[in-house]
């Protein structure tokens, strides 16, 4: 009877374990897309006359504005932020998220949103490489293939082998690849810094820190009325805001810590599909048959990942 309670017991422990590992890779799907109709968006921001600088400011600004708004109506996040690892958090916040939106939005204004959203994504296997190194092992064969098939995919959904050369600039791959590296550093970071804290509150603060830096680069003149589209900026803020910082971070933050970097920078490669048909839909551009196959291997990679993690978790139950 007792050993029968037991392994029922245990099988319960599997289940429960199994439900919040999908909780937490559907909430990095989710920040994934969030992000992924970003890059269309901010092009659609250009395309109104709205400069580089003023939509980075405009964005991180209302970004962190809501996510201030959201701890303020939520009874469990009004707490006072400097409390726990509250300096690794804005640490997080400077290196991480507004390092990479200076550096994609300047790559975006330089290339096609296809091309910067390729570099972005070299993320999938830097944010592998860094926690590698910081366990010291090897990537497993899983791991590898996971890899190999999320980067085909990539190639393939970008049309990387038909592109047009003369499209490339130094600066814009420069800043790409930038991107792509500080992305690596945000998962990487946000799976390893534990904290009790809401992640309403954990959002707010390192969106708060981060615009320390933003404003060095991007001082918020639209908030004084400095800028002739200021108007027009709020607005602008407000969404690229909610997609570019409110709902990944947010997602991210409940997601990363409860699946790790590497599984949550294979889910992330959800970004890709989503950019393509979101560039589709508000850009008019449009997907060849073997951007579809790209963007289906991308899916098969992410699945990969996840049967092998999933398999991982039962094992260690049993």
């Amino acid at each position: 009877m007792g050993l029968k309670y037991h392994v029922k017991e245990q099988d319960n422990r599997m289940k429960t374990l199994l439900l919040h590992k999908w909780v937490a890779v559907l909430c990095i799907l989710v920040g994934a897309s969030s992000y992924g109709m970003l890059s269309p968006t901010i092009k659609l921001a250009f395309q109104a006359g709205v400069t580089e600088g003023n939509v980075t400011s405009a964005q991180v600004t209302m970004g962190a504005l809501i996510m201030w708004f959201l701890v303020l109506i939520t009874p469990a996040a009004r707490r006072s932020p400097f409390t726990g690892p509250w300096i690794k958090q804005a640490l997080i916040g400077m290196s991480g998220l507004s390092l990479t939106t200076i550096f994609y939005n300047r790559t975006l204004s330089e290339l096609d949103a296809s091309l910067a959203i390729v570099l972005l994504f070299q993320f999938t296997w830097i944010t592998i490489v860094m926690e590698c190194i910081a366990d010291r092992k090897w990537p497993t064969r899983y791991q590898g293939g996971a890899i190999a098939v999320v980067m085909a995919g990539t190639i393939l959904s970008v049309n990387l082998l038909t592109a047009d050369m003369s499209r490339f600039s130094a600066m814009g791959v420069v800043c790409g690849l930038a991107s792509g590296f500080t992305y690596s550093l945000f998962l990487f970071l946000a799976g390893r810094v534990e904290s009790e804290q809401h992640p309403f509150l954990k959002s707010a603060w390192m969106l708060t820190a981060g615009l320390v830096v933003i404003y060095l680069f991007y001082p918020p003149v639209f908030l004084i009325g400095g800028a002739p589209e200021t108007g027009s900026l709020v607005l602008w803020g407000l969404g690229l805001g909610l997609l570019g910082q409110v709902i990944p971070t947010v997602a991210f933050l409940i997601g990363i810590p409860r699946t790790g970097a590497s599984l949550a920078a294979m889910a992330g490669a959800m970004e890709l599909p989503v950019a393509l048909i979101g560039a589709y839909l508000l850009l008019g551009e449009s997907i060849t048959g073997i951007q579809w196959l790209g963007m289906g291997l991308i899916l098969a990679g992410i699945a990969l990942s996840e049967l092998k993690h999933t398999e991982g978790d039962a094992k260690s139950l049993s």
